[in-house]
This record gives structure tokens, C-alpha cells and sequence, in this order.
């Protein structure tokens, strides 16, 4: 019979209702699954990533992996959540809220760049985990010190981390696959100088400047810092610091 996924979850826990183990122990442990899971995901993606080829990788049966992760949908849920059990949570101490927004933001950039397949995982279900519940209270404290409710606290972190997952799926994923545009550049531009003429004055004229100063048509490094101050600069009409 299937383990429930919060047990699994939470399968290291004493207060787990085996004690954190169950039954005798086996050559695999289901963190071992889970990390030989993610090594795949980080390889190849998850379209890569079956309950047939991680058991083949383990040496293992397909059916006594399920008897760790229950299902394929399941093992997607406790590989997010042990990822993000592993983000850096050291203490904001006397740091600013704008500055902790800020390392939160760039925290889960990096961990969205070193497992791209994250941003394929949308299961409300992750927010039951150990690791996702310790993730979320670290970065609640940004707000800390600050005059604002609860319900605020939550939609300014989702906001923040709704900014950043964005802003990673162009980064790690759409500009790595585009040609190189200074070259697609140099084959087009007189062309397009022909069919343009006249035509659409703002767009050459803004486009212009903005080209010649990224020297291409987008800048991720540029956009991420323009949006990220813009999110913060957004945040700070709820906040109020206390006398």
C-alpha cells in the first residue's frame, strides 16, 4: 500500500510514525532515490527522468523504487522539497529588509540555474515538505522588524519569488538556446534598414540606443537588475519601519 507523501516527506523526522524507519534496512535509502533522481533531472531534465531509467541507474526494479516514492508525480514533489531543504538560510541579522530581499532573490536564482527542472515542478503539495516549510519561514524574515500584516508578509514573498521564477525561465532556459544575435545582426541589419525606411520611428529610435548599449536585443543581467530594484521599489509601499 502506497506511503502517504507527507510521511514521506517528512520520513526523517522522530515524530514520523515509524521513528523515521521503516522495516528493515534496505540497500537504497528513498533519499538515495531521490538524490540518483535529481542527478538525472540535473543531467538530462525531467522529461529524461522515469521510474525505468532511474531504476536501471540503481541497479534496481522499477517496483521496488515505487515502494520509496509511491509514483513518478510523487518523486517530482520530494525532489523539489529536498532541494530546497538545501538553500543557504544563514541569518539576515542587522541587514535591511531591501538587502534580504534581495539575497532571497539571488538565492533562488542560483538554485533555479543549478536545477532548471524546478521551474517544471508546480505541485502545491511541495508546500507540505520539511525542507519547502523551513525555505518559506527563512524568507519570511525578510519582512522582519517591519510594520505589516501576515496576509501582506506572504503575497510580498510571492511576489518576490514570483519576480525570480520569471526571470529564470528566460535566463537558464530561453538565452542559452538563441543563436548568437551580434552575428544574426551583422547578416540582417541592412536588410531590415531597406524594409524599415520611414517606418516605426519610436521603435528604431528607442531600439537604437537600447541595441548599441546592450549590444543585443536583451541583456539578462541588465533586465534582472532593472526588474528586481523595480519589485523592491513595488514592496516598499506596504512597508513601514517602526519608530
Amino acid at each position: 500500500m502506497p506511503r502517504p507523501l507527507i510521511d514521506l516527506m517528512w520520513r526523517d523526522s522522530p515524530s514520523a510514525p515509524d521513528g523515521g524507519h521503516r522495516g528493515p534496512k534496505a540497500r537504497y535509502s528513498t533519499g538515495d532515490i531521490v538524490g540518483k533522481a535529481i542527478d538525472i533531472a540535473d543531467a538530462d531534465g525531467l522529461t529524461a527522468l522515469t521510474i525505468r531509467k532511474l531504476a536501471q541507474t540503481l541497479d534496481m526494479t522499477a517496483m521496488s523504487v515505487y515502494t520509496h516514492v509511491n509514483s513518478r508525480d510523487d518523486l517530482l514533489v520530494l525532489m523539489a522539497d529536498h532541494a530546497y531543504a538545501q538553500m543557504p538560510k544563514a541569518s539576515f541579522g542587522r541587514l535591511a529588509w531591501r538587502t534580504r530581499a534581495r539575497r532571497v532573490a539571488e538565492d533562488n536564482l542560483v538554485l533555479l540555474s543549478a536545477h532548471a527542472w524546478l521551474l517544471d515542478i508546480d505541485d502545491p503539495r511541495t508546500a507540505l515538505g520539511p525542507g519547502t516549510i523551513a525555505k518559506y519561514d527563512h524568507e519570511l524574515r525578510i519582512f522582519d522588524g517591519m510594520t505589516i500584516s501576515d496576509l501582506d508578509r506572504d503575497a510580498a514573498l510571492t511576489f518576490l519569488l514570483d519576480f525570480v521564477r520569471s526571470s529564470a525561465g528566460r535566463i537558464v532556459r530561453t538565452l542559452p538556446a538563441l543563436p548568437d544575435f551580434g552575428t544574426l545582426w551583422e547578416q540582417s541589419a541592412h536588410r531590415l534598414a531597406n524594409y524599415l525606411g520611414e517606418d516605426f520611428p519610436l521603435a528604431q529610435r528607442v531600439g537604437g540606443v537600447a541595441g548599441e548599449a546592450m549590444n543585443a536585443p536583451y541583456d539578462a543581467a541588465r533586465a534582472w537588475e532593472f526588474g528586481l530594484v523595480r519589485v523592491i521599489d513595488g514592496l516598499a509601499g506596504l512597508i513601514s519601519q517602526p519608530a
